[in-house]
């Protein structure tokens, strides 16, 4: 028997200035920050995930730590996130993203009854907020 993942646990986006972002996914989406430095920041997603905004470019060499490395990375061009929310909040995600004038770009009622809104952070990367119904397993 193979061994399973139990969840992913952290995801990253590349943003071109890192204070311009952290200001968004601090005020706008009312993340919290774990840590930070000058080639990142590292905000809580529901005390369940991680989300790790890296300055594009400054991860591409590897980084010694006391405990080990960290291999370089890093990406090119708009990528895409969903953040679960619960279908009660999502007039008021709409709301507060209109009273921020984040343009609403896209929305989706799926089969199983999930609705996603879709918008994008001062990097262009599409954001979605989706409810329960999206997928089978949320």
């Amino acid at each position: 028997m193979a061994p399973k993942l139990e969840r992913v646990l952290e995801t990253c986006l590349y943003v071109d200035d890192l204070d311009r972002a952290a200001r968004f996914y601090s005020e706008i989406l009312g993340l919290t920050t774990l840590t930070r430095d000058a080639r990142f920041h590292a905000y809580d997603v529901g005390q369940r995930s991680v989300l790790l905004l890296f300055q594009r470019g400054a991860t591409l060499e590897t980084v010694h730590l006391p405990g080990g490395s960290i291999p370089p990375h890093d990406g090119r061009g708009p990528l895409h996130i969903a953040f679960a929310i619960t279908a009660a909040e999502l007039p008021e995600w709409e709301e507060r993203l209109g009273r921020s004038a984040v343009a609403i770009e896209g929305r989706t009622v799926w089969p199983r009854g999930g609705r996603s809104i879709y918008f994008r952070d001062p990097d262009g990367h599409l954001l979605e907020l989706a409810t329960p119904g999206l997928w089978a397993i949320y």
